[in-house]
């Protein structure tokens, strides 16, 4: 996996069972790190501290699951105000992501 890196912006994590409810705040001061490997996507939030402050979060979703997942926000990508500068970061973040995908595609059909 790769190094971790600062949390920029803010996640929000809730695991709700049918007796217990647990959540966490993941914002600048904690760390993050994201992984494709031969089965999906790995994502970590940490967040470093003592006692109660500290918690981390690990995900992976195959890739099935994560291209519906991608799918499905694109049909909610209006909800996202015009003038968010979040916007343009998700923006280059996906068409990076999207070139890589289609580069290393290239590459494997050689």
């Amino acid at each position: 996996m790769p190094m971790m890196k600062p949390v920029s912006d803010k996640a929000e994590v809730a695991l709700e069972y049918p007796e217990k409810f647990y959540s966490g705040t993941f914002e600048r001061s904690s760390r993050f790190e994201a992984a494709f490997d031969s089965s999906g996507v790995s994502l970590v939030l940490e967040r470093s501290g003592s006692g109660d402050e500290k918690k981390s979060v690990h995900i992976h979703l195959h890739y099935g699951l994560l291209a519906d997942v991608l799918e499905q926000l694109a049909g909610s990508v209006a909800r996202i105000p015009e003038g968010d500068p979040n916007r343009d970061h998700l923006a280059r973040s996906l068409a990076r992501l999207s070139r890589a995908v289609e580069l290393r595609s290239g590459q494997e059909r050689k």
